[in-house]
């Protein structure tokens, strides 16, 4: 089951104010988040809420609630039997202990449509590393609240709960940790709130529907922290099948209020055909990786998101590794906006945010050689959005409009506007190769077929697809990228022709002020 994640290809509207919650903190490398801090239009951008729940998740009901089956956790696998015994639409409470399934690596627990269940404060579902899976098969509408989730050996690019990826499941005030492969897979309509989702061995997420796209997906005050704890990118080098959250074709989503950090690898990560996303009021901080990617996908909203602290491993990685790619905190690959796509919105807007101490900022990449059917199209037997048929994207056909454009994810109609940008290099302990904004593509050459040889993507992506930054602050030693990594531009340079980038925005050579 799953498909092989990678990365990219060859070559590699005012803010909202919301106050802190009042919790304890949690254990972790990460900070209380930034302060209130001013954004180029002079109004104050007030820290988003962190979903601080994994150091104080919500306690569950302590009776059974009328007409509920109590599962009892001497009994070993009485919620697989009891949920086989009974009739759909059941709630099921789970007593305060330890509940365990057969000690058989199949042994799992089938709910059936509209099933309940409710842990009492204390209920764990342990799988003992021994079962691979704790909630599966395909029911919709199954509700799980209260309940520790933990100790499955999910395979990898698989998940523990909601294993086949059922739809209309709601997930809420859960903890899933410790588990291998994802803790969770997604379905369409699927709602996931105020969980802690933490140390799982690849994702704390997998939101991949076999064979299908998930659409309507709500993941909201959730607390994602430490996943990929088996490192898969050093067992499988590129893979890109790592980090928080991965979503994979998802059509519609609102990812809000969420506090992600310190994954081994990327924050949030969309890759292939994704559409309409909302990224709203998170703290994404101190991830190994980049804190978001957004990659082969369409229409999306980044706003009022706090970022701070991300992409000091893999950025500092790649740097002494002489590797002077500008490797992003927000790295948009690939991805644009397309009118022709219905969404929320026809642009990728990046607005409102405040990036602080990250390894680099925003990058905006095209790798020239990757389209449909090319061997650089790391998303093996998958077209973009307007091609439904993907064996139309050949010679001679691809030499001509539509298909031209159409066989081609384009990193267009990106709208980078009134964030704030502060690098301190003592903090991120790097000189200037941690400040860089980017916007380029590769020089195209193959597969022998390809249309799209020499610098006409460069061209077009620099220069010819309204990607544009406007009315930004940036405090600290930023530079700019327009074509050639190796040459960086000063903010003149990055204002003046041919670029004509970053109108209205405002420099200090200072992290502070």
């Amino acid at each position: 089951m799953g498909i092989k994640r990678r990365r990219w290809g060859a070559s590699a509207a005012a803010p909202l104010t919301l106050a802190l919650l009042a919790a304890t903190g949690c254990t972790s490398s990460s900070d209380a988040p930034a302060e209130p801090t001013a954004t180029s239009s002079g109004s104050v951008a007030g820290s988003v809420a962190v979903a601080r729940v994994c150091a104080n998740p919500a306690a569950g009901p302590t009776s059974a609630p009328a007409g509920a089956v109590t599962v009892d956790p001497a009994v070993v696998g009485d919620l697989a039997a009891k949920t086989g015994s009974s009739p759909p639409n059941t709630t099921f409470w789970l007593l305060p202990g330890r509940h365990t399934l057969e000690p058989d690596r199949y042994a799992q627990v089938m709910a059936k449509e509209g099933d309940t269940y409710l842990g009492a404060p204390g209920a764990v579902l342990d799988g003992r590393k021994t079962n691979n899976y704790a909630f599966s098969g395909t029911a919709p509408d199954v509700t799980i609240r209260y309940l520790t989730v933990q100790g499955f050996v999910a395979p990898h690019d698989e998940g523990v709960v909601n294993h086949d990826m059922a739809d209309g499941w709601v997930i809420e005030h859960a903890t899933i940790q410790d588990n291998s492969g994802a803790g969770l897979m997604a379905g369409a309509r699927q709602q996931v709130r105020a969980s802690c989702l933490r140390d799982n061995g690849q994702y704390g997420m997998n939101a991949y529907k076999t064979g299908d796209s998930i659409k309507g997906l709500l993941v909201e005050g959730n607390e994602v922290v430490g996943n990929n704890t088996d490192d898969w990118e050093k067992q499988q080098p590129g893979c890109g099948c790592t980090g928080g959250i991965k979503f994979w074709a998802v059509n519609g989503a609102d990812i809000r209020g969420n506090w992600v950090h310190d994954n081994r690898g990327t924050g949030l990560w969309a890759d292939n055909d994704n559409n309409d996303f909302r990224f709203e009021d998170n703290v994404l901080e101190a991830n190994d990786g980049a804190a978001l990617i957004y990659e082969t996908s369409y229409n999306a909203v980044i706003r009022n998101n706090t970022i701070r602290r991300n992409n000091w491993v893999e950025g500092r990685r790649h740097a002494a590794d002489g590797d002077d790619f500008p490797h992003a905190t927000v790295y948009v690959s690939e991805a644009g906006g397309e009118p022709r796509v219905p969404a929320r919105t026809d642009r990728i807007e990046i607005d409102h945010n405040v990036l602080e101490d990250n390894w680099s900022g925003i990058t905006l990449w095209e790798n020239a050689d990757r389209f449909c059917n090319s061997p650089a199209n790391t998303s093996t037997g998958y077209c973009t959005l307007l091609v439904k048929d993907t064996r139309r994207c050949v010679k001679p056909a691809i030499d001509t409009a539509p298909l031209y454009a159409d066989c081609r994810w384009k990193t267009q109609r990106v709208d980078i506007h009134d964030n704030r940008f502060a690098l301190d290099t003592s903090v991120v302990k790097c000189s200037v190769e941690c400040g860089r904004m980017a916007v380029l593509s590769n020089y195209g050459t193959y597969p022998d077929w390809s249309p799209y040889k020499g610098k006409r993507v460069a061209e077009a992506i620099t220069l010819k697809q309204d990607n544009r930054w406007h009315d930004n602050v940036y405090r600290g030693p930023w530079s700019f990228i327009a074509d050639d990594p190796g040459r960086p531009l000063d903010s003149a340079q990055w204002q003046g022709m041919p670029y004509q980038q970053d109108a209205g925005s405002t420099f200090a050579a200072q992290a502070g002020g």
